[in-house]
């Protein structure tokens, strides 16, 4: 088989060349640990894994695999048959084949013979470097420098010596060396960057050039292949940055555990806008519509706090002070999963359980304490955020905190990192909070098995739990009830109440335990109640029954027991607590669940036909029975929900915004107009 070239698929040539190293020493077959000091003086190598372990490796197998390339490496070859790069400074004479590394610009012009005057001033790459000849000191035949050009690993590995004015001005290199951190991809580098560094660093200094390395993985294609031009699948920065957007990217590095290879693309920047920065923007734009309908202000601000902002409000505080520490300890994983978090609960429990307090038209104190809530979230999320999404934080900042509070700071990048309020944090209460959170989702649960939606209403929440817990939840119950859309919630320590058991004996198991005996075996068990058996076996104790006067022993792992809720209970179980819907509804319930879906449906039109939230409308509807007994009894419910002035059954008015719906048996047509 022919080599071709990976990139372009031409024919290769291959040739053997002469090539400059740097020798690193002999290998020796001891850890670093028991070698002497002067086997480390003469081995280079061994120097330099001294270096590295001075180095906090993040993640810390990158140490390992660093040290596993010193201790295994082969000389270091350094030269490049290229003509562009850093010019080897070796000259080697021709004559008798003597070599010398000249070590800088003034021993040259004291050694130089000829081309001094075309070098000088010029920077000392080739042409000009290659001017300059100096005199053969074993010899005296005049001396050229080789045509090798260096590895650049060679210009990366003293960057912190060049770029700092290491020759000509130590102090001001003192202040800066050792770097507190770098960042590269950590399979790529060990053998590469982050070697050459150790390396120049420890000849020169015998210490590391950096305190920390931060080592990723390799950016890939989303089917996990490598991204080549020649495969079709590479996306260049400028085309993914106009596509998906800085921040979208940016939010994808985050989110991505470091020593993980990341798979780049389209598909996974639009799960990363649906995961976090879509709904952290909705929360922003909610805040904003609101604010501005009810002309609320910064001025307005106010103390008198609900149970519900205090917890939201604590679970900021901890926040800050969690990125905080995560972003001190290079944890940029943690921290933005730690920001997702937090705005995920912000905007599915805390927005969710107080958009009513927006919405009312009276401006009391509890619709002033949720906006200063809000407020206070979205303006100190923007600076914890700042540094991983600026362009986002940027816009959000200009239009919350820049148009209303004159004295603030011009970007929000010119403000402090947040410091955390200590008094805000209420450790009981976000426990408490998190417990309800808990039994609400398995509340949904509960209905979603049954197939019942949250609008519909329905009678009863039954929650079992140890007492514990159950004294945590009363002081949230309405939080639940409102949230799992029921009229009455029971809180009981007897699982018993929601739940019973099926207790049923494996055949294939005691059968051949027992033989003919088993028959009596299992009429036996079926006298004792199913719960009382279930308790013995699910805490792993066995079954004694007495057949034919002889005592029989059941084993846990002999029977089966399954679960069976009460009748007309849809129930969902986690970590000791039960949760039980009753789901079977009444017709009135029936009635106000279709009340709930007919402003659903008029919530949805109002948006089609492009009404501001804040337009009044009037609604005019056709439709049977059914759903005229609805808009009877529920009509004052639906105008209030969809602002509508007017709710009439009667021939749809000429230019209304029409919509036909099917809800479950029942057609309605429905008619909007701009309220005049």
């Amino acid at each position: 088989r022919y080599p071709v070239c990976w990139r372009c698929d031409s024919e290769l040539v291959f040739r053997l060349v002469d090539e400059w190293f740097i020798s690193m020493g002999k290998k020796l077959n001891k850890p670093l640990e028991q070698l002497t000091e002067e086997e480390k003086e003469a081995n280079l190598r061994y120097q330099i894994m001294e270096s590295a372990k001075q180095v906090r490796w993040i993640p810390d197998f990158g140490l390992q695999q660093e040290l596993d390339w010193l201790q295994n490496m082969e000389d270091w070859m350094i030269s490049k048959k290229r003509y562009w790069g850093l010019a080897l400074p070796i000259w080697v004479c021709q004559e008798c084949g003597n070599f010398e590394v000249i070590g800088s610009e003034e021993e040259l012009k004291s050694r130089a013979v000829e081309g001094w005057e075309v070098f000088d001033g010029n920077s000392p790459h080739r042409p000009w470097i290659d001017m300059v000849k100096i005199r053969c000191k074993k010899c005296g035949a005049k001396v050229s420098r080789i045509p090798d050009v260096g590895n650049p690993w060679l210009d990366a590995g003293i960057v912190s010596f060049s770029t700092l004015n290491y020759r000509h001005d130590r102090e001001f290199w003192g202040k800066w060396f050792p770097a507190d951190l770098i960042c590269e991809s950590l399979p790529g580098q060990f053998r590469n960057w982050f070697y050459s560094m150790l390396a120049m660093s420890t000849i020169l200094e015998r210490r590391t050039p950096f305190h920390v390395c931060f080592g990723h993985g390799n950016l890939l294609a989303e089917d996990g292949r490598e991204m080549h031009k020649s495969w079709g699948n590479a996306i260049w920065f400028d085309d993914a940055v106009e596509t998906m957007g800085a921040d979208v990217m940016r939010w994808m590095y985050f989110t991505n555990r470091p020593e993980a290879n990341l798979l780049f693309g389209y598909n996974r920047a639009d799960e990363i806008k649906r995961r976090f920065l879509i709904p952290l923007w909705n929360v922003y734009s909610f805040f904003v519509t609101y604010a501005n309908l009810d002309k609320w202000t910064p001025k307005d601000l106010t103390k008198e706090y609900s149970m519900l902002d205090r917890w939201v409000l604590s679970k900021l505080q901890v926040l800050v002070k969690d990125v905080t520490r995560y972003v001190e300890d290079y944890e940029p994983f943690n921290a933005s999963k730690s920001i997702e978090s937090f705005v995920n609960e912000l905007s599915t429990w805390y927005i969710r359980r107080s958009r009513r307090r927006f919405w009312k038209s009276e401006a009391d104190l509890d619709k002033k304490a949720a906006y200063t809530t809000l407020y206070h979230c979205l303006t100190l999320l923007t600076k914890l955020l700042a540094p991983f999404i600026p362009f986002t934080t940027e816009e959000i900042y200009q239009t919350m905190v820049r148009t209303v509070v004159p004295k603030a700071q011009q970007s929000v990048h010119h403000n402090e990192w947040p410091v955390a309020d200590e008094s805000l944090i209420d450790e009981e209460l976000m426990a408490n909070m998190d417990l309800a959170i808990q039994v609400s989702s398995l509340g949904r649960s509960a209905r979603s098995k049954a197939g019942v939606k949250l609008r519909q209403p329905l009678s009863e929440v039954k929650i079992a739990a140890e007492e514990g817990m159950l004294r945590r939840l009363r002081r949230l119950q309405d939080l639940i009830k409102d949230e799992l859309n029921v009229k009455q919630l029971d809180l009981t320590s007897r699982k018993e109440d929601i739940i019973s058991y099926r207790v049923q004996l494996l055949p294939e198991v005691l059968g051949k335990k027992y033989g003919s005996l088993f028959p009596k075996v299992r009429s036996a068990v079926s006298t004792i109640d199913a719960n009382v058996i279930a308790s013995k076996l699910l805490e792993g104790l066995s079954l004694e029954v007495e057949v034919e006067g002889k005592v029989v022993r059941i084993l846990p792992d002999e029977v089966e027991v399954s679960m069976v809720p009460q009748e007309g209970y849809s129930i969902a179980e986690e970590e000791g607590i039960t949760v039980g819907v009753n789901v079977v509804m009444t017709k009135e319930l029936k009635k106000e669940g279709f009340a709930r879906d007919i402003v659903r449906r008029i919530q949805n039109q109002r948006k089609e036909a492009s009404f501001n939230i804040a337009d009044e409308i009037e609604t005019y509807y056709e439709a049977g029975p059914k759903v005229v007994e609805v808009f009877t009894d529920y009509g004052d419910y639906i105008a209030a929900e969809t602002l509508s002035t007017v709710i009439r059954k009667a021939e749809l008015p000429e230019g209304a915004h029409v919509a036909e719906y099917k809800i479950g048996a029942e057609t309605i047509k429905i008619g909007l107009i701009r309220a005049p």
